[in-house]
């Protein structure tokens, strides 16, 4: 490794103190709002609404689909059997998410995954409109 001089050192420190402002100040995209009869109703209160798909680069999966899933205050997606490998974020609300295994809390910001085969159930406990992104990964 280089070792750097006293004059690059000062210029490196003034860019980052520069810098460091708009990082501070920078605005997290925000969640889409979705009318009431946007996407497919998979249980009540909770609809699906497909957001893109692509193909993937990753050799276990074809392609990658993003959904929102959109839960009204206090809705529940009933315990399913997960048909692919999933990532979820989640964008909006407060959410209660059980496992054959275990249950967890999650709130705006929080990721987490469901394996195919495996069960998951989903509870917004928020007095708003949740939204869970997922990347659903399509086995090749």
């Amino acid at each position: 490794m280089k070792t750097i001089n006293r004059r690059s050192a000062i210029a490196l420190g003034a860019t980052a103190a520069a810098v460091a402002p708009l990082f501070a100040t920078a605005t997290f995209a925000k969640t889409k709002k979705y009318g009431p009869k946007e996407g497919k109703e998979i249980a009540p209160g909770v609809r699906l609404v497909e957001v893109g798909t692509g193909n993937s680069d990753i050799p276990a999966y074809k392609s990658i689909a993003l959904v929102d899933a959109v839960f009204q205050p206090g809705a529940s997606a009933p315990a399913m059997v997960m048909d692919n490998d999933m990532v979820c974020t989640i964008t909006a609300g407060a959410f209660t998410i059980k496992k054959a295994d275990k249950e967890f809390k999650l709130k705006v910001g929080d990721v987490y995954t469901c394996a195919k085969g495996k069960t998951d159930e989903a509870t917004n406990t928020s007095k708003e409109v949740g939204v869970h992104r997922i990347a659903i990964l399509v086995h090749a």
